[in-house]
């Protein structure tokens, strides 16, 4: 292995590669990690502890949803827009944070103040339970259960009907970003899609984490996140018991099979794991993944697929960890992933003609 720069893996069709190369140019941009920091291991853990929390000041919405439950959106208006003063019609980006994540994390703060300098409005999707809000029915989220984002694009479309959405997912919030755009087909309401980190078969992904390294390091935080919600969630589930869980498969079969009617967290696996749906995705998707993901073996990325499918672009970096994407000697600003976020939504809002030429869907991949 070699903390060297190496230029990104860029899987996708012709056309949709000469669109990036020619409006997102960081596509292929060396990625030289910070040379301390350049094993995923380390990268995906370092980040949480060192990377800068850019001042964003949110408004904050709470939607009831069907089931009587309620959803927490932080909003950035940009009312101060020079680029788009009008706003009904100031594009907007739909940020889906990880899993147990908020839009607090690092990686939102910067996503939010990439989108904001360029003149858009940005809206969080809190997951229930983690937005400050209160859990009013005993039902959380999981990748493979769609209806909140449905309710949230939903929503957000009703508010501003003439603006462009773009919906970008980090880690799980990619997963479910992913089988939303899978299950709409071209009723998404989103003028493309981007995915960073995100698990591509859940099966693999818990199989990666129980190496025992992994197992040390990450299983233990991922299955002890906010279970404050005590009181609601063990009408349901055992709490007692799921707290006992020690790797993430134990918690999703104690607690996210249960709540959501799975047989088994095998059955839920399968059904949360975006990399076969691909094929009924029609927007366009660009998904940066790094070899080195703890949680995203590399082997278990959908490099057939992206080259058969002409939305998809599957970018691919030798290094950066899960989440992580640290370079220069002391990474607390910008990163490789803010710059991508950016230079990507500024491509999909300022050419979407095109950026859905080149992303068009032949009726036989549709079989």
């Amino acid at each position: 292995m070699s903390s060297h720069p190496q230029t990104p893996v860029l899987v996708c069709s012709d056309a949709f590669r000469v669109f990036l190369q020619r409006h997102c140019p960081v596509v292929a941009e060396p990625f030289s990690p910070t040379p301390w920091c350049w094993g995923g291991r380390l990268q995906t853990l370092v980040r949480v502890l060192i990377k800068s929390s850019p001042q964003v000041d949110y408004r904050n919405e709470l939607i009831r949803t069907a089931d009587g439950g309620q959803i927490s959106l932080d909003w950035v208006d940009n009312g101060d827009s020079a680029a788009y003063p009008e706003c009904y019609s100031r594009p907007t980006v739909l940020i889906l944070p990880g899993l147990t994540g908020n839009s607090r994390q690092t990686y939102v703060l910067h996503a939010v103040s990439q989108a904001t300098r360029r003149g858009y409005r940005c809206v969080v999707f809190n997951n229930r339970g983690f937005g400050g809000e209160e859990l009013l029915t005993p039902v959380t989220f999981c990748a493979a259960d769609t209806s909140d984002l449905e309710r949230v694009v939903l929503h957000v479309r009703e508010l501003f009907p003439q603006a462009p959405l773009l919906g970008t997912g980090v880690s799980l919030g990619g997963m479910l970003l992913l089988n939303y755009l899978a299950r709409k087909g071209s009723e998404a309401g989103l003028v493309a899609g981007l995915t960073m980190s995100v698990s591509w078969d859940t099966l693999e992904s818990c199989a990666s984490l129980e190496q025992p390294i992994n197992r040390l390091i990450f299983n233990r935080h991922l299955t002890c996140h906010s279970l404050r919600h005590r009181k609601m969630l063990e009408t349901v589930v055992d709490v007692d018991h799921v707290l006992k869980a020690r790797t993430i498969r134990e918690f999703d079969e104690r607690y996210t099979s249960v709540m959501f009617g799975y047989k088994s967290c095998l059955d839920y696996y399968q059904e949360a794991s975006p990399n076969y749906k691909l094929p009924r995705t029609t927007v366009p998707i660009l998904c940066l993944n790094a070899a080195d993901d703890p949680f995203s073996p590399k082997h278990a990325l959908p490099v057939a697929l992206a080259k058969r499918l002409p939305n998809v672009a599957l970018l691919v970096t030798s290094h950066g960890g899960h989440i992580g994407y640290l370079e220069g000697l002391y990474p607390r600003g910008e990163g490789y992933m803010d710059r991508l976020f950016g230079q990507f939504i500024q491509a999909a809002f300022d050419h979407p003609g095109d950026l859905k030429g080149a992303c068009s869907i032949k009726e036989e991949i549709l079989d």
